[in-house]
């Protein structure tokens, strides 16, 4: 459970992610990789969607792999941030568009039994309440749908949560939740066979201030309630390069991302009935 200086402030999120749709593409490389992967995972599940949601498309990265395996399903696009929307349906590689949707995944815009298949790819981190969205993904999913999403963990960016701790008490890193808590949120919201890993990724790069300028160019960068609300003068961030040296290694420093996967199916509509009400004729 996050503390509450941890949660997210959505409408912050909301307008970092909109000053950053246009040159989110050149910056979001992980994202992309993770993105590829998951839509790899779809390859292993037995699934023909007649309607798709893209939760969280952003500028659309992921949808022409679901175009492509989905030849014959509407695909619906939905994110927070306008501009990034605009920036999906400019894409025009595809043989169709997606139906592209501005809202927050918090409170959908979908009637009950909507779609086949929700997919999310790193977006499920800026929820604020992380079983009140998959409470919402089971509403708009047909009975027997499928959820496939990535998300962040807690060891994402640690090294630099760890160098800004050395340096004050305040909130410079978004906070993540634990795969054990994502795979609880499933079941409170009557997810079945739900199924969650992690995989760990590193980046590299030759000094902080080009981590923290891509964070900021693909709208990543901190959100939460306990960030500091003044500007960082030089001598504080001065002391932060220095704490964070102490993780270089080959000549480079590294960036850590715990990747959270997970899959579940919504509830069916089968019934059951208890084996003590049937009675003998």
């Amino acid at each position: 459970m996050q503390q509450a200086d941890q949660i997210p402030d959505k409408a912050l999120a909301r307008r970092s992610f909109e000053h950053a749709a246009a040159g989110y593409d050149q910056a979001a490389v992980l994202q992309k990789e993770v993105g590829q992967r998951l839509l790899e995972r779809l390859d292993l599940m037995n699934l023909q969607p007649l309607r798709v949601l893209d939760l969280g498309a952003g500028t659309g990265q992921c949808l022409p792999g679901l175009f492509e395996r989905y030849a014959k399903a509407q695909v619906v696009a939905l994110d927070i941030a306008l501009p990034m929307l605009g920036h999906a349906r400019k894409k025009g590689r595809w043989l169709r568009r997606p139906r592209c949707v501005c809202a927050d995944a918090e409170k959908l815009p979908f009637t009950d039994n909507s779609f086949d298949l929700v997919f999310s790819n790193l977006m499920l981190q800026w929820c604020v309440d992380l079983q009140s969205t998959f409470q919402e993904l089971q509403r708009i999913l047909r009975p027997g749908g499928l959820l496939l999403f990535s998300s962040f963990g807690p060891d994402t960016l640690k090294e630099l949560r760890e160098s800004w701790q050395s340096v004050d008490a305040f909130s410079h890193v978004n906070a993540f939740v634990d795969m054990h808590d994502v795979g609880d949120a499933l079941v409170r919201a009557r997810f079945t066979d739900a199924v969650v890993d992690v995989e760990r990724l590193t980046l590299t790069y030759p000094d902080v201030l080009q981590l923290m300028r891509e964070l900021k160019q693909i709208g990543a960068h901190n959100v939460t309630g306990g960030r500091p609300r003044g500007l960082t003068g030089k001598a504080h961030l001065q002391r932060v390069i220095e704490s964070y040296e102490r993780f270089r290694r080959d000549g480079v420093l590294p960036a850590s991302y715990e990747i959270v996967n997970g899959h579940a199916w919504a509830v069916s509509n089968e019934t059951s009935v208890p084996l003590e009400s049937i009675r003998r004729r």
